[in-house]
């Protein structure tokens, strides 16, 4: 496999963590460099481990997971994306102590992004394995484009949180629940 077919699988891998990111960061408003790497190392590492799992799983498990995989992601998101939007219309609050529980870059929702858009990559690594593929350079190529693209995401939403403020979180909860939906319906 090529070196730029892999950075083609791994760049549409890693748009549903890119959206994620540029989400997240609208809910932050202030970014910080603790919480981009949280979330870029995250996002990649997932994106790294989960084709490594498809592929030692191999086919056995592809019609098990194939069922169900993408109502696991649109729930995750959606839970997620839809606490965002019921917070957007809460009044701004500035103790730490409630940034801090509401951190997305922290704890299970962290967990619950990262797993809910790198479970994509458990099917590709499947299918590099069906084609006899060696798994760990392509999945370091997709760990890597999804931190780097992730890193990119967080500024952007950072950018634009700053200059819209609780509009752009409720954005950010649409589009993660629009990404849950736009995963139910292309395996539908």
């Amino acid at each position: 496999m090529s070196f730029i077919t892999i950075v083609f699988i791994a760049v549409g891998l890693a748009m549903d963590a890119f959206a994620v990111s540029i989400a997240t960061s609208l809910k932050l408003k202030n970014v910080s460099r603790r919480q981009v790497f949280r979330l870029s190392f995250h996002a990649g590492l997932f994106q790294f481990m989960m084709p490594v799992i498809g592929w030692h799983l191999g086919s056995a498990f592809a019609g098990s997971i194939a069922a169900y995989d993408h109502w696991i992601a649109f729930a995750l998101l959606f839970i997620i994306g839809g606490k965002m939007i019921y917070e957007s219309f809460e009044p701004d609050k500035n103790d730490s102590e409630t940034v801090e529980i509401k951190d997305p870059t922290r704890g299970l929702t962290l967990l619950f992004l990262v797993v809910a858009t790198s479970i994509d990559a458990l099917a590709v690594g499947i299918s590099l394995a069906m084609l006899n593929v060696n798994i760990w350079y392509p999945g370091a190529v997709i760990g890597v484009i999804t931190a780097a693209l992730s890193v990119i995401g967080m500024k952007i939403g950072e950018r634009l949180g700053e200059r819209f403020g609780n509009h752009m979180e409720l954005l950010g909860g649409v589009i993660l629940v629009a990404i849950g939906i736009k995963i139910v319906v292309e395996h539908s």
